[in-house]
């Protein structure tokens, strides 16, 4: 068995979430180690300015907002590591996590502030231009776009509140799913039929985004969609009832999802539901972010589904590091009283 480095903290995660969990804890003097993952500065890296983010009212870019955080965490004792975790085994105490390099280590808890990853279509520009007029988060970035025609691509609910949103902003908002029907719940879809009514959003049903066109100075210029009357046209562009057409907008939002990097939790009794995002304690009082194994705590994006903005997983990672510090001074007190038995027999 390889030999592993023992941490009394291990976070895994160096987005909003996993360093707000990093300076707490650093100032608790738990010296945690973060380990970066696939994504290092999680989704905030994407984002070109961040104009909601407390204390910047003149906004700030999302890769500097990263760097000064891992810096203050640092500042307290947090050490950053390169790497990406493969496994956790909870089967014993300490717990041993593996990483993708064949590194080890054991750690008396963890925080997983690992996030999730925003679906992409993978379609031409989309890469090019993310954070240049293509975005994963319109209450992140909508702003940015006042007064412009914007596009929405999906059919669930945040494609629907995405689109509901950005009618705040847009002279016109398109959004575009792939099918006849949507799945979103008929509240949403019933909010932005009304909208529809009023003139705000376009709904374009059978649609599918086949290209972003632009440059990352000047932005998006327009996008190239397929449509055909029986849905997924991309899947049939060559057949003669696909129409294919450009699309002048200034933005380019993808609602298709997420899905929450907990891979490496499979295997341990840390509860998911059904997409894969953490389940935990929640409630009123300590050890919110506790999860069903006692010593790992969940923070930020693999746990909320719902809200995912860098402030919330801030305040959640706060929350994460915190519990942590209430459970390993629990195991400090449980190993000074077997330490004092230990003590009393061997004089008997």
């Amino acid at each position: 068995m390889t030999d592993a480095t023992h941490r009394r903290l291990i976070i895994t995660g160096t987005g909003i979430a996993g360093l707000s969990a990093a300076i707490y804890a650093g100032r608790s003097n738990n010296e945690p180690l973060v380990i970066e993952g696939t994504e290092p500065g999680g989704q905030l890296t994407l984002t070109t300015d961040v104009a909601n983010y407390p204390g910047f009212p003149e906004g700030i870019s999302g890769p500097e907002l990263v760097d000064r955080m891992k810096e203050q965490a640092t500042r307290f004792g947090a050490e950053i590591e390169h790497g990406v975790v493969t496994e956790i085994d909870d089967s014993d105490r300490p717990f041993r996590i593996e990483c993708k390099d064949g590194t080890t280590y054991t750690a008396d808890a963890v925080i997983v502030a690992s996030g999730a990853s925003a679906r992409t279509l993978g379609v031409p520009g989309e890469d090019e231009l993310m954070g240049y007029g293509v975005s994963t988060c319109a209450t992140c970035d909508g702003a940015f776009f006042r007064g412009e025609e914007m596009l929405v691509v999906g059919g669930g609910d945040a494609a629907m509140e995405e689109a509901s949103f950005l009618t705040k902003f847009a002279s016109k908002v398109y959004l575009a799913h792939r099918r006849e029907e949507f799945r979103a719940e008929q509240y949403w879809v019933d909010r932005v039929e009304e909208k529809a009514d009023a003139g705000e959003i376009e709904i374009m049903r059978n649609t599918e985004l086949t290209e972003i066109h632009g440059e990352q100075e000047a932005g998006v210029s327009h996008a190239t969609l397929a449509h055909n009357d029986s849905g997924y046209p991309a899947e049939k562009l060559d057949e003669p009832g696909t129409q294919t057409t450009d699309l002048d907008v200034g933005a380019v939002f993808l609602a298709i999802g997420h899905t929450p990097n907990t891979g490496y939790l499979e295997g341990t009794a840390v509860q998911t539901d059904e997409e894969g995002y953490i389940t935990t304690h929640g409630g009123r009082g300590s050890g919110q972010t506790s999860t069903d194994v006692d010593g790992i705590f969940g923070a930020g994006d693999v746990v909320d589904f719902h809200y995912q903005q860098a402030a919330t997983a801030g305040g959640m990672g706060v929350k994460a590091a915190l519990d942590a510090d209430d459970y390993l001074d629990q195991l400090d007190r449980e190993s000074s009283r077997e330490a004092e038995v230990a003590a009393a027999e061997s004089v008997d």
